[in-house]
């Protein structure tokens, strides 16, 4: 089978170093990016009504780019100051960089994993179990996450922040293409709303994620290439190595996954393998030839004299009333200071310098006129 054309449920990657671009050069492929479901983002006016105080958890679960663009737009919106102390679990390298879009990256409040979220959940219980967790997911969260958070006791929180719409594919001609890669059971939804009779024939199925890969087993589709595995932990590297070994055959065909399959491929399982316990043979001791030894007889020391000396002679308590004791101190009467009277001082009042008199002035006389002469 020779592959020539691939179909990525995504949308087209604005990077230009994308792996997708240097697959389609050195193998000589056409690669079509469409994505198959549309965000939303849930208003703040409706996420209100969930009644979530977006401050009260001190450690956020980030398991997309679209979980972290939706939980910095809602603290804006809602005009909520994301504290520089808070702490960011994410599912992957890719997710954890693209946090310094909204923060500065900081490894000491970061932590992700590979691509694996039973792999996060273990960073999670070895040193942060006590945290309080929110996890922003779309309305219809993903049950792989939520079991296995509450299979392991993590206090946490769904905040739904954006909801998933199906896109519209029915202008896609299916045959065309070879291979079809697929992110999430939405898109394998939205695939199978668009084209309700659809028919695999020979198109080649790959899917992310251990849900992704079961969600296509079960609608009845053959599964071709898996990942995250622990020698591809991207979905480029998982195409890349597929193309290689069609290179090497000419008969090569691919050979279809089963759930048995994707579980054993996966870097690491929900739960620890229990290890089995190994019966251990006895091993028969072995018989050393016992020599004869001389044993020469140990010639015992002599005991020491050790010297007693008198012990000393107690003292008597009628030698320590012998001594010479301290004359008591003699016993002072206080002085009694006597109250005495004091005559009262005699207050000379001052007698008031009496005011002089008004004098009386005499009224001045008037003047007569003088006559007028005629």
């Amino acid at each position: 089978m020779k592959i020539k054309k691939i179909l990525i449920s995504q949308p087209r990657p604005e990077i230009e170093r994308s792996p997708y671009f240097e697959i389609a050069r050195n193998f000589n492929i056409e690669v079509d990016f469409r994505p198959f479901i549309q965000i939303e983002g849930i208003p703040a006016k409706e996420f209100r009504k969930s009644r979530i105080d977006v401050l009260s958890y001190n450690a956020v679960i980030m398991t997309s780019k679209n979980a972290v663009d939706n939980y910095f737009r809602v603290c804006n919106e809602m005009r909520i100051i994301v504290p520089e102390t808070m702490k960011y679990f994410c599912i992957s390298e890719a997710t954890a960089y693209y946090l310094q879009k909204y923060i500065q990256f900081r490894k000491r409040k970061i932590f992700f994993s590979n691509f694996s979220f039973a792999d996060l959940v273990e960073i999670i219980k070895k040193k942060h179990k006590e945290e309080k967790f929110l996890l922003p997911c779309t309305d219809m969260p993903n049950d792989e996450y939520t079991d296995l958070l509450d299979r392991e006791g993590i206090r946490y929180v769904k905040a739904p922040l954006y909801r998933a719409i199906y896109s519209n594919l029915t202008d896609i001609k299916m045959d065309e293409y070879d291979v079809l890669v697929l992110f999430s059971s939405a898109g394998i939804t939205s695939l199978l709303n668009s084209f309700p009779g659809f028919k695999q024939n020979n198109t080649l199925i790959a899917a992310f994620g251990e849900q992704t890969a079961k969600a296509v087993i079960q609608a009845g589709l053959r599964l071709h290439i898996h990942a995250p595995q622990p020698q591809a932990p991207s979905m480029a590297m998982a195409l890349e190595q597929f193309l290689k070994e069609e290179q090497k055959g000419k008969a090569w065909e691919p050979v279809s996954l089963s759930i048995k399959n994707i579980e054993e491929m996966t870097p690491e399982k929900k739960m620890p393998p229990i290890r089995n316990k190994v019966k251990v043979q006895p091993v028969a001791p072995k018989v050393v030839e016992k020599k004869a030894v001389e044993i020469k007889p140990v010639k015992k020391a002599a005991p020491k004299k050790v010297e007693i000396k008198p012990k000393a002679k107690p003292i008597v308590k009628e030698a320590i009333a012998a001594k010479k004791a301290k004359p008591a101190p003699k016993k002072v009467k206080p002085v009694v200071k006597k109250k005495v009277k004091l005559a009262p001082k005699k207050v000379t009042v001052k007698a008031k310098k009496a005011k002089p008199a008004p004098k009386k002035v005499k009224p001045a006389a008037k003047k007569k006129p003088a006559k007028r002469k005629k």
